[in-house]
């Protein structure tokens, strides 16, 4: 009877152990270098990587950690506000189950895109497909420690996020040494890209993800890079990659509706920060900043400068500048992107006992 006894106690602790997983929700993350935590510092060949300083400045312990900003991801901001656990890059050495399990897991890479041509001068890099393959691996290890039900529940309670498409216009179909620059129109493109996204979303789908949200794209023609290389040296946007966004957007917000109603128990959400960091570039100061049309890191004159570097100038207050690099937007930015998504689809705490985590304080400037 001790004997029977003890084994009920064991059996019974062990259900409570996997179903323990299922109490707390995780996020998983597809994405480009918005939302790269590190996946990219250990793509040894990559020229897209955020390993140097400045990066990361105001984040932790100051170092760069792998992130294309100073501070947070839009994703970091969000998952804190949900109440959602930061998860770690997939090629985080330190990465168990175990993480993955109470975290989750980021796939982002910079320089990657929907289609799997986009950014091949980066070399490498992790387009959407290749993470997917990805979190079928992961899928494979949580199943064979958790057995296929539980694995399957966790999965599907859990958050995805797929934030890509950016590159595929600024490091693809924009740059006359990629063939879809001549291969397609503005509309054949976007359509290429939707088909594209379709077949992922479906994939993913079939995965398990339930509650899936896309970010859309931002006014790309108004970021410092475009404006450095605007053709008429004006400095001003670029209408045409600006107008490339938001056709982008309606037709993934399109595909979106379409996939929550035709996809069992889906709910696919898009996430558009376009407007509000239009309204920005347009009157910076009305919401805080005093800069919205260059970077913080930069050299000067000497432009553009494509990354940030430690021989890279500063700004003296990064929390007022809109852009951190040629690029990316600073955690200021990104912190007013997220509040705009989170605002717009009324996200709700998901994991009530965890704690957000409280925006960077700007240090003074090492230059």
């Amino acid at each position: 009877m001790t004997l029977l006894a003890t084994f009920a106690i064991v059996v019974t602790l062990l259900m409570i152990s996997i179903d323990g997983y299922n109490c707390k929700v995780v996020q998983f993350i597809f994405g480009d270098s918005l939302s790269d935590v590190g996946n990219n510092d250990r793509l040894s060949k990559s020229l897209a990587r955020a390993n140097l300083p400045w990066y990361g400045i105001d984040f932790g312990n100051g170092m760069p950690n792998g992130r294309f900003t100073n501070g947070r991801t839009v994703s970091d901001i969000i998952g804190d506000k949900m109440g959602l656990p930061r998860p770690p890059a997939f090629l985080d050495p330190s990465l168990t189950e175990d993480m993955i399990l109470d975290n989750g897991v980021n796939f982002a890479s910079g320089g990657g895109g929907i289609l799997n041509e986009t950014g091949g001068l980066f070399i490498q890099r992790f387009s959407l497909y290749k993470q997917i393959e990805l979190f079928q691996g992961t899928q494979e290890l949580i199943k064979a420690k958790l057995g296929t039900p539980a694995a399957d529940k966790f999965f599907q309670e859990s958050q995805y996020v797929v934030a890509l498409g950016s590159n595929d216009f600024i490091n693809n179909y924009l740059m006359p040494i990629y063939s879809d620059s001549w291969t397609y129109n503005d509309e054949g493109f976007i359509d290429y890209l939707m088909e594209t996204l379709n077949a992922q979303l479906r994939v993913l789908h079939k995965l398990g993800a339930r509650q899936l949200m896309v970010f859309g794209l931002g006014p790309m023609g108004c970021i410092p890079l475009q404006r450095v290389l605007s053709i008429s040296g004006s400095g001003e946007c670029q209408e045409k990659t600006n107008n490339l966004a938001l056709a982008f957007n309606k037709a993934a917000n399109n595909l979106l509706e379409d996939l929550s109603k035709s996809l069992p128990n889906a709910s696919y959400r898009f996430g558009d920060g376009y407007d509000v960091v239009n309204n920005v570039i347009k009157n910076p100061s009305k919401y805080g900043f005093e800069n919205s049309d260059s970077p913080c890191c930069s050299f000067g004159r000497i432009r553009p400068a494509l990354t940030c570097v430690p021989a890279s100038t500063l700004c003296k207050d990064r929390s007022k500048y809109l852009f951190w690099d040629e690029y990316h937007p600073s955690d200021s930015a990104n912190e007013l992107i997220a509040d705009e998504i989170i605002k717009k689809l009324n996200f709700t705490r998901v994991n009530q006992n965890n704690s957000p985590t409280p925006a960077p304080t700007d240090a003074p400037s090492p230059n």
